[in-house]
């Protein structure tokens, strides 16, 4: 029998609803709580994952989803470096 391999999944903070990990945009608190974006997705952490949509980035700002999930306040230089990143 063929083991079949396990894609794990995240939830994005705009629009709630699951993906594979791979195909979300992590945004990590490091250690020193700087925030930061990890497109490797191997920073140490705590992570918290928006799906490539505008739409959603704005929802979790607005929402504050992005703060809770990181337990720290987001610098308006990362919110505006994700939009850019979204924008690739």
């Amino acid at each position: 029998m063929e083991k079949v391999k396990k894609i794990p999944q995240r939830k994005c903070l705009g629009c709630m609803q699951s993906f594979p990990k791979k195909e979300l945009i992590r945004v990590v608190r490091t250690p020193d709580s700087e925030v930061e974006i990890d497109l490797t997705g191997k920073k140490s952490g705590r992570g918290a994952y928006i799906c490539k949509n505008e739409a959603c980035l704005k929802k979790a700002i607005k929402a504050k989803r992005l703060q809770t999930n990181l337990e720290i306040e987001i610098p308006e230089e990362i919110a505006i470096a994700l939009g850019a990143e979204l924008k690739k």
